[in-house]
């Protein structure tokens, strides 16, 4: 038995991506406006603390180990 079980119809993949690259590329509509963007401190904030508590838990270990 023959296995027919092919796309039915003339469905087009490219065709989605083209309609959502023209969306894309018509920009922000209205009065609709983009979100400010984040602070430039932040992550370096987050991380500076995160390298700080990093380096305090490496010295506790090897502090107790010495001990």
């Amino acid at each position: 038995m023959a296995d027919n079980q092919g796309p039915q119809g003339n469905y087009d993949p490219a065709g989605s991506t083209q309609m959502f690259r023209a969306f894309v590329d018509e920009g922000p509509q209205g009065g609709r406006q983009q979100a400010a963007p984040a602070a430039s401190g932040g992550p370096r904030i987050g991380l500076i603390i995160g390298v700080v508590i990093a380096v305090v838990i490496v010295a506790a270990v090897a502090w107790l180990a010495l001990k």
